[in-house]
């Protein structure tokens, strides 16, 4: 989880058409019309080569203003932010490939569904709808390209969906900016008061190769939900090869179902601002380059302190040994139940407890809320080796000292963790995607 803002340029609203255009070879491609052309970049030798992708596509920037319809019969272009403005639905057709250019900063490449908005981007398990990177070859009809692989992250943004429902975000705020769009760009407004909130539909959608900068350390989720409303339909999601998170979660009810994030530079799952939906049948595939499986916090500010999460039927592993299996803090609350954590080196669960009075006093954190009489957070899981209880808290001098965790806290901690049967979720739900395609399972 990246929670920093970073300031980032104005958008320019305007939409290009080019057929055929070139790909620069090297920064400083003196071809304007290039799909990465940098009049500023410091030339080199200036040439460019055939572009990977068919030439049959259109090129879009900034707001989308009016309903728009992206067919399957070429292939799109992001270029910078392109904002669904609110009143507006884009609809992408099934088989549509969305490919998104390179870019860091003010020019980091992000699809955006601004509140109000809506995305009908209904795909199928034979045609669905790809998000991915200009530099990848894949071709209109394909399911993948052959040239980028799982550690290929950052060579675009990703897709950010933002809704009117609850958030519990910090100083009380019930609407905040999400993350890397300047509180001057109101189309990075999420949160609110409507639950049932639609922000549209998303089926068979595999986003892949995402993650660019957008300031220092912080970089664009596969998937950013921030406020998004139950009355969203979220199903059958890939995210692959993400610098950051796969999916993040800032508040909001949506419910996702069949979801799966695969070689991830951060965490697969993001749980932020008191997020009080359910996540069912999901797959994280961690490896040396992951961090956390899943990474859980709960309210931030005063409001919206009741909702609930709930993670049900999951499969948490790694490929090496390497990661976490998850790490809940920030008072998290809510139901892990039937999820399967296997294959990491260390596979505690971490857990966070917090202090307070010289380290003489429990405060309200992740373990508090496991271990009360009546548990805000809940854990039913299979293969966990155990329960690791830590601590960010100090004493308060100088220098000040970590304090150390309570023993009470770390046996209650276990105790409350309850082992059950839980088989993961088959491979099979996922076959119609890259990790599929790849044989990255």
């Amino acid at each position: 989880m990246k929670t920093s803002l970073t300031k980032v340029g104005m958008i320019v609203a305007a939409v290009a058409l080019t057929s055929g255009f070139t790909s620069c070879k090297k920064k400083g491609c003196t071809d304007p019309t290039a799909t990465n052309y940098d009049a500023n970049a410091k030339k080199d030798d200036g040439s460019c080569i055939a572009a990977t992708t068919s030439p049959n596509q259109e090129v879009v920037t900034g707001f989308i203003t009016a309903n728009t319809t992206w067919t399957a019969n070429k292939i799109w272009v992001l270029d910078q932010k392109v904002i669904v403005s609110s009143g507006v639905t884009l609809t992408i057709e099934p088989g549509t490939i969305i490919k998104g250019k390179e870019g860091s900063d003010a020019l980091a490449s992000a699809l955006v569904i601004a509140k109000g908005a809506k995305i009908n981007a209904v795909g199928t398990a034979a045609n669905p709808i790809i998000f991915t990177s200009i530099l990848d070859n894949i071709k209109i009809g394909e399911i993948t390209g052959t040239n980028l692989t799982n550690t290929d992250k950052g060579k675009w943004g990703g897709v950010i969906i933002l809704g009117n429902a609850k958030i519990s975000a910090a100083n009380g705020d019930v609407i905040s900016q999400i993350e890397g769009i300047p509180a001057s760009e109101s189309y990075g407004s999420y949160g609110g008061t409507d639950d049932a909130d639609n922000s549209g539909v998303m089926k068979f959608v595999s986003i892949r190769h995402g993650g660019a900068l957008i300031g220092a350390g912080n970089e664009i989720n596969g998937l950013t939900l921030g406020g998004v409303g139950n009355g969203t339909v979220i199903s059958d999601i890939e995210i692959v090869a993400n610098l950051d998170d796969g999916v993040e979660f800032f508040g909001g009810t949506v419910n996702v179902t069949n979801v799966i994030c695969a070689y991830g530079g951060d965490d697969g799952l993001d749980i932020d601002q008191n997020y009080a939906g359910t996540v069912t049948n999901f797959i994280v595939i961690q490896d040396v380059e992951s961090d956390k499986g899943l990474e859980i916090d709960g309210t931030e500010g005063v409001t919206n302190t009741t909702g609930l999460f709930t993670l049900t039927n999951g499969s948490v592993y790694s490929k090496d040994g390497a990661s976490r299996p998850a790490d809940l803090k920030d008072k998290a609350q809510g139901t892990i139940n039937g999820v399967k954590f296997s294959g990491f080196s260390n596979n505690n669960l971490k857990v966070r407890a917090s202090y307070q009075s010289a380290c003489g006093a429990v405060k309200t954190d992740a373990c508090s809320n496991l271990i009360a009489a009546s548990p805000k957070l809940n854990i039913l899981t299979s293969e966990l080796a155990g329960i690791e209880v830590y601590t960010t808290s100090t004493d308060g001098a100088t220098p000040p000292v970590t304090c150390p965790v309570f023993a009470s806290d770390q046996s209650a901690a276990s105790a409350a963790v309850t082992s059950v049967s839980a088989s993961g979720v088959s491979s099979s739900v996922f076959s119609w995607g890259w990790v599929n395609a790849n044989n990255k399972f």
